[in-house]
């Protein structure tokens, strides 16, 4: 309890200063979003993003929710509940000015080991066009998922996703070991967080 009571904490702390989502462009469920349009599909080719990963286990306790979530681009849909780690799991946007900022340093970390998965989760963000194209821009090299309508907020265990970016922390097992709502600044410090809270960093 005293733990939860903390990451609620460092949550509503981080929002003071990180994107909230509560002032930004929202999904409109009248629209619909292509994530797999062809102009989509061809930018994902020509970028280092790859393509979603297998999932093949079921929910665990403590586990990311059982929300199954397109691929950004096109590719395979994958189940959150489903993933394994250490993992780091990113919540981030393209009209999100930390996330901008923080998106070269997590490239970087995730090219230079492979010890920590990492995948990005592109949230309430309708402009997956603009979210590939940045993701392009930063070098990323990690999979990226997008959940334009917000499904996985307030979806347990995880917490009302105010603010972003937001780090989730997944164990050997699935489980969440922590949450965050902060922008890392460099590769050395997304390291030393991984290192913190999954025991391994790379």
């Amino acid at each position: 309890m005293r733990r939860l009571a903390w990451v609620l904490l460092a949550l509503a702390l981080a929002a003071l200063t990180a994107c909230s989502s509560a002032h930004q462009a929202r999904y409109d469920p009248n629209q619909t979003l292509t994530v797999a349009a062809p102009d989509l599909v061809a930018l994902k080719k020509h970028s280092d993003v790859p393509d979603c990963p297998p999932v093949s286990g079921g929910s665990v306790d403590g586990g990311m929710p059982a929300i199954t979530l397109s691929c950004l681009g096109g590719g395979r849909p994958v189940d959150m509940a489903g993933l394994r780690g250490p993992m780091i799991v990113n919540f981030w946007a393209s009209w999100c000015g930390s996330c901008k900022d923080e998106m070269p340093a997590l490239a970087a970390y995730a090219r230079s080991q492979s010890a920590v998965k990492v995948i990005g989760i592109d949230f309430l963000d309708p402009h997956p066009d603009s979210a590939l194209d940045l993701a392009t821009r930063s070098n990323v090299a990690y999979p990226l998922v997008t959940d334009p309508d917000g499904a996985l907020d307030k979806a347990s265990p995880l917490p009302h996703i105010s603010a972003m970016p937001m780090t989730v922390f997944l164990d050997a097992k699935g489980a969440i070991a922590h949450v965050e709502a902060q922008s890392y600044a460099s590769e050395q410090e997304v390291a030393a967080t991984a290192r913190k809270y999954l025991g391994t960093g790379g």
